[in-house]
């Protein structure tokens, strides 16, 4: 068997390998319209968030599943150029994760994703000592049954989980009764309790999973955080975006490094939306992660898109 060594974070989720599209302005339907430039990256949502961390200083073990293609070659060797450890089960003969990304004037993106159902990672593909020989979890509900089965281990270990989630998976509620961190895209907290006000919808959110922090991650608007008694929301940092690709998947990685320093979760969440918006000024979701001391004078400079106003907040 083949073991494994303590490590700061694991990861437990999405790759994809990016083909990025910069376009002179975003298609309507029946158009023709010529871009720019295209290059292809590697992705994926906890993929990101791994690398990002790593590249920061932590240790870092990423799980998940890929096919036996070029793209996946790719993953190998940005992982392997990164320095993060993998645990990676092959699927033969199969296509790793594609995305198709279109990336309009503003920076703001359109994703285009396929995926081989062989890809789905499942429970009895991972192993127990991969997730608790580390300080963190991170996991995205993608793959929601492993997702599950390693944040219950996590907890059992005494392992804080982190989860970043955008869309409603079947079983989706046996994962969130195990996560800690539940940091999540803006509409994600309104559908899921079918609550139109934010404020409301996160508070429900928090307080029927039993989260100890329930966010919503707000684009250029910031982020709002909940933590069972009050709110902290912190404006974003204001940058020239010319690809907003990776900026939630960075942004946990921003918080989970603030975390694991024990941070007060001000500091957290500005050092998420600083290392967010600094990953915008480049293509890609991983075209800038930047050292930590860029990401410290973005904070120092402290210029800020406006605030918005919640009745619960003192912004």
């Amino acid at each position: 068997m083949e073991s494994t060594r303590k490590v700061d974070l694991v990861g437990v989720g999405l790759n994809a390998t990016d083909t990025v599209l910069t376009l002179p302005t975003f298609p309507v339907f029946g158009s023709k319209v010529e871009y720019h430039h295209s290059v292809v990256l590697p992705g994926g949502q906890v993929a990101s968030t791994v690398v990002a961390c790593q590249n920061w200083g932590l240790t870092t073990r990423y799980v998940g599943k890929l096919g036996d293609d070029q793209a996946a070659d790719l993953h190998h060797r940005a992982f392997a150029d990164a320095g993060v450890e993998t645990r990676i089960v092959t699927v033969p003969d199969s296509h790793s994760p594609q995305s198709l990304i279109l990336v309009d004037p503003s920076g703001e993106r359109t994703v285009l994703v396929r995926r081989d159902d062989r890809l789905t990672l499942k429970p009895e593909e991972i192993r127990r000592e991969w997730i608790t020989d580390a300080r963190a979890l991170h996991v995205d509900g993608q793959d929601t049954a492993a997702a599950t089965q390693a944040a219950q281990w996590a907890r059992e270990a005494n392992i804080p989980v982190v989860a970043d989630l955008d869309l409603q998976f079947p079983g989706i509620d046996d994962l969130l009764v195990n996560i800690d961190y539940l940091i999540v895209s803006r509409d994600f907290p309104s559908r899921l309790m079918n609550e139109p006000d934010l404020e409301t919808a996160l508070k429900k959110m928090q307080r029927r999973y039993g989260n100890t922090l329930a966010a919503a991650t707000l684009g250029p608007d910031g982020v709002l955080a909940f933590d069972g008694k009050c709110f902290c929301y912190r404006p974003a940092y204001r940058v020239h975006a010319v690809d907003t690709t990776g900026a939630g998947d960075i942004f946990h990685a921003g918080f989970i490094y603030g975390m694991l320093q024990d941070w007060a979760l001000t500091r957290q969440l500005d050092f998420a939306c600083a290392a967010a918006a600094r990953n915008c000024t480049a293509v890609g979701a991983r075209g800038a992660i930047d050292s930590r001391d860029a990401i410290e004078a973005l904070i120092t400079a402290d210029e800020r898109y406006p605030s918005l106003s919640f009745d619960s907040v003192n912004a």
